[in-house]
C-alpha cells in the first residue's frame, strides 16, 4: 500500500551536485505554476477535499505550501545576511487552521506564490557555491542547516505537495 503521506518518498539529504542544483533551481522556478496545474478546475467540493484520511483539504495544503515557501525565503535571506542565524519555527498544523486558510480560496496562495519564487529564484541563482555552504540553526530540531540541505528540502516539499494533489486526482478520477 502506498503511503499516501509520501508520495514520492521522504527527503533524503542529497550531496553537493551541479546537476542537483540545476533541478532545485528549475523545481523553485516552476513549483508555482506546477501547482496552480494540480488544482485547475477543481470545484469548492473538491477543495475542501483532503488528499488523504486525516490530512490537509487541497485548499489547507495550498496555503500551507505558500506559508511555508514565504518562511523559505526569509530564511534563505537570512542565512545569506548573518551569520548562522536562529530562524523561527511555526506551528504548521495550527497555520492550517486559521481563518485565511479556511475561508480564502487557494488563488490568493497561488499568486502568493509565483511572486515569492520569482524572488527566491533570482536570490538562489545568483548564489556562490560558498553560499550553499551558509548554515542556518533550527531549534525545533537542535541543529544547523546548510542553505544547500535547505535547497534540497524546497525542491522536494515542492514536489512533494504538488504530488498530494496530482495523486488525490488520480484516484478520485477528477
Amino acid at each position: 500500500m502506498e503511503d499516501l503521506r509520501y508520495p514520492i518518498g521522504k527527503y533524503v539529504v542529497q550531496p553537493f551536485s551541479d546537476k542537483l542544483w540545476q533541478e532545485w533551481l528549475t523545481d523553485i522556478k516552476n513549483m508555482p505554476q506546477h501547482l496552480e496545474n494540480a488544482v485547475l478546475n477543481l470545484d469548492e467540493a473538491q477543495l475542501n477535499t483532503p488528499y488523504r484520511d486525516g490530512g490537509w483539504t487541497v485548499k489547507q495544503l495550498v496555503h500551507h505550501v505558500a506559508d511555508s515557501h514565504m518562511n523559505a525565503y526569509i530564511r534563505f535571506k537570512l542565512g545569506l545576511t548573518e551569520t548562522n542565524p536562529t530562524i523561527k519555527p511555526y506551528d504548521e498544523a495550527a497555520w492550517a487552521e486559521m481563518a485565511d486558510t479556511k475561508n480564502l480560496p487557494p488563488n490568493i496562495s497561488l499568486t502568493i506564490l509565483h511572486a515569492v519564487h520569482i524572488r527566491w529564484y533570482e536570490v538562489l541563482r545568483n548564489m556562490s557555491r560558498e553560499d550553499l555552504d551558509r548554515t542556518v540553526f533550527h531549534p525545533e530540531h537542535k541543529k544547523e542547516f546548510t542553505l544547500w540541505e535547505f535547497l534540497g528540502l524546497y525542491s522536494w516539499h515542492s514536489r512533494h505537495h504538488v504530488a498530494h494533489v496530482t495523486s488525490l486526482r488520480e484516484r478520485m478520477k477528477w
